[in-house]
């Protein structure tokens, strides 16, 4: 299970924004919705996921009767802050979506759309466990609205998989993938990298493998080890190495020479599109600053400039809407300075950057060093933006400190 939530003031019970919140009806709006549960807890795995075994109390038939308790009061709350957005993207996330009957992944968003409505082009998105993605469960969501799934591959080695305690069994992806293109859904894949043990010659294979099946749209994320996760235990105790920086790096350069050949293009650090058209657009609404809000137990949510986050236990989060209450426990209102760091933070991450006018006169004159040292594209610098070589993108975080230094 994740973390502690974030230190901020007591949300109240009522769910109402703060009196000073003004809603522009010019930014994007989106939904998330999370489902918590996974048939097994993977190693490495952080989020505010559970098992059967964890559920302590919560029922997972009635989840989604649930979270369409807070789609109401959202909707009651969004009403009295000022006007109601259409959903431009809905995203399921988890947790494993897919463990949920598809009538009540159906039911789900049927919710959002009378609540709020939807764009015509909505982006409509599920996550996805290769294990459990049918042709009859494809066909279910495209016919509801659903536009796109989010397969978890992670890795087509069994060794990697198995030393992360992935239990899917690696030929489901192409299952899955063939059953997403049958339904006329977009495919996203999902990878991770730099796992204990694995080599350059393993993540080879996995790339290759993903890039063979052809998808619209593909992110391959750094394992990080988490603290408290089976896998941070494991290498504590000698059982496995650390993951080696060093060898993420060249691992990191070789997916992206691979997709770069097969005409994806960077369009995020971690993410690569086949064209514009196959960006997450709802992933890049948090990169940009957009509005959401987060449905569901542990789930965040950003609008008009107010962050909060929801009690974490499905027990706690049930409890809470059966009395009449708001679910979350907590937010917080980021002063000007924290914003600013914000967007530096994350608008260097995608491909259009951030203008050079938006950091501060430090961060300015530290923008001919960093095209000096190759982390920062001249071209774009010399135009008014900053926008990340590759060598920028893998040392991201030391390139935001001088920005913000």
């Amino acid at each position: 299970m994740a973390g502690a939530l974030p230190i901020g003031e007591a949300a109240p019970r009522n769910g109402r924004l703060p009196t000073a919140t003004v809603i522009d009806d010019r930014v994007p709006f989106g939904v998330y919705l999370h489902v918590p549960f996974c048939s097994v807890r993977c190693g490495y795995c952080d989020f505010n996921t559970y098992t059967a075994s964890e559920l302590r109390g919560a029922r997972r038939d009635t989840y989604a009767d649930t979270l369409l308790d807070e789609v109401a009061l959202a909707r009651t709350v969004l009403g009295e802050a000022g006007p109601v957005r259409q959903a431009a993207t809905v995203f399921f996330g988890g947790g494993t979506p897919t463990l949920l009957p598809g009538d009540d992944l159906i039911r789900m968003l049927a919710g959002v759309r009378e609540a709020f409505g939807v764009t015509d082009d909505v982006e409509v998105t599920v996550e996805a466990n290769p294990d459990t993605v049918t042709d009859a469960i494809a066909q279910q969501l495209a016919a509801s609205g659903v536009t796109r799934l989010s397969i978890g591959m992670q890795s087509a080695v069994p060794q990697v998989l198995a030393t992360l305690d992935r239990t899917h069994d690696p030929a489901n992806v192409a299952t899955a993938v063939a059953s997403a293109r049958a339904a006329g859904l977009s495919v996203s894949l999902d990878l991770i990298y730099g796992a204990p043990g694995e080599s350059l010659e393993d993540w080879t294979t996995s790339v290759k493998s993903a890039v063979e099946l052809e998808p619209d749209h593909l992110s391959a994320y750094a394992l990080i080890i988490e603290e408290g996760t089976k896998l941070e235990r494991r290498i504590r105790r000698g059982e496995l190495p650390a993951p080696d920086d060093d060898l993420q790096a060249d691992m990191y350069e070789l997916v992206d020479d691979e997709l770069a050949a097969a005409g994806y293009d960077w369009y995020e650090v971690s993410n690569w599109a086949r064209g514009m058209q196959h960006r997450s657009r709802h992933n890049l609404s948090y990169w940009t600053g957009a509005d959401w809000w987060g449905f569901g137990p542990g789930a965040h949510s950003h609008i008009a400039g107010t962050r909060f986050w929801n009690v974490k236990h499905p027990a706690a989060y049930a409890q809470r809407l059966a009395a009449g209450e708001s679910p979350a426990a907590g937010r917080e209102r980021p002063d000007a300075t924290a914003r600013d760091l914000e967007n530096v933070l994350l608008r260097s991450r995608v491909r259009e950057g951030l203008a050079v006018s938006e950091v501060t006169d430090a961060g300015r004159h530290a923008v001919a060093g960093l095209i000096a040292d190759g982390l920062v594209e001249p071209g774009d610098a010399f135009r008014g933006r900053i926008v990340l070589t590759r060598r920028g993108r893998l040392l991201a975080d030391a390139v935001v400190r001088r920005l913000t230094g």
